[in-house]
């Protein structure tokens, strides 16, 4: 009987650090170049003070980084 609740622990820990893609991300582009989100393959995924962000590409965080309230501004309504 231990098993069982060890197994759904790992299976929480293991589900904690994705994202859910329920529909509720307001955009379908990158904040930073405009792209569509897939069009560089997968989303670039991460947390910025407590908002999830949506990047076309890992290469867009770096200009993220340099004025993040600039793209944080594109995701409220």
């Amino acid at each position: 009987m231990k098993a069982i609740p060890i197994l759904l622990i790992c299976l929480g820990l293991v589900s904690c650090g994705k994202t859910s893609n329920d529909g509720s991300y307001p955009l379908t582009t990158c904040v930073v170049s405009g792209e569509k989100l897939d069009s560089m393959g997968e989303p670039h995924v991460f947390t910025h003070e407590g908002t999830e962000v949506r990047l076309c590409c890992k290469s867009c965080l770096d200009d993220f980084n340099k004025e993040p309230a600039k793209y944080m501004a594109k995701l409220k309504p």
